[in-house]
């Protein structure tokens, strides 16, 4: 009598055991499901336009800032590779597009319909060796070599423009110490202006207490212009 409780308890146990884990969603899918649904992360990965999938617009950034928030590494291609093993599909050649039937905007709930096909690949195995499918194993083993790939190409493609970012920066940084040069030159220039400006002062020429007006001195005033015109133009252009 006993051992028929203890049989009918464990019976209910894994009955309890088995109904939470059908309706607990993996925690895979929910941390990306965070981070779809995130509005503050929707310039690095977003819903669609229709909500039907989700795009990652921006994969070393991705990789890089959000992944290790929520998971144990920061590789794209692992993660790719587990979104795959969840039956989610690539639907864009163009961008990082994602779409499951059960993977939608607002419905959080059919999470819990999505299995993971590896696990449910080994049960079958487990269960009925013979009935092992060669096909889906080729298909796994072709899904991740692609994602390896693709994961791998966007890194190349994502090096190649922060080199070309680089180059930019650095043509933008030596025209940046030509200009503060040249405007530094342009100061020099203006205070040896001012010190022979103040020694012709005391020696030009008066009349009535009232100094006159040479033509050194009108050349000086036009060379002061030129100068500082010279200098508006360099730091309006240092300012852009």
């Amino acid at each position: 009598m006993l051992m028929d409780q203890s049989m009918a308890s464990d019976s209910n146990n894994k009955g309890l055991l088995e109904y939470v884990r059908k309706s607990t969603p993996p925690p895979f899918l929910l941390k990306t499901y965070m981070m779809v649904d995130d509005p503050a992360t929707d310039d690095v990965i977003s819903w669609n336009a229709d909500g039907t999938g989700f795009v990652v617009w921006q994969p070393a950034e991705f990789a890089r800032d959000l992944l290790p928030t929520l998971f144990k590494h920061s590789n794209f291609s692992s993660f790719v590779r587990q979104l795959n093993t969840y039956g989610f599909r690539k639907v864009a050649t163009s961008r990082w597009e994602f779409c499951n039937d059960m993977f939608q905007k607002g419905e959080r709930e059919l999470l819990c319909n999505i299995r993971r096909r590896k696990a449910w690949a080994n049960k079958q195995q487990n269960a009925a060796p013979t009935q092992a499918s060669p096909q889906e194993s080729e298909e796994d083993q072709r899904s991740s070599s692609t994602s390896s790939s693709s994961g791998y190409n966007s890194l190349v493609d994502e090096n190649k423009r922060l080199k070309k970012e680089n180059g930019v920066l650095s043509s933008e940084l030596t025209s940046m110490k030509r200009k503060c040069k040249e405007l530094l030159e342009l100061v020099a220039k203006y205070a040896q202006f001012e010190k022979e400006k103040e020694d012709d002062h005391d020696h030009s020429p008066k009349l009535f207490g009232v100094r006159l007006e040479v033509e050194g001195e009108r050349e000086r005033k036009r060379r002061r212009a030129e100068i500082s015109e010279s200098a508006s133009i360099l730091l309006s252009q240092s300012c852009k």
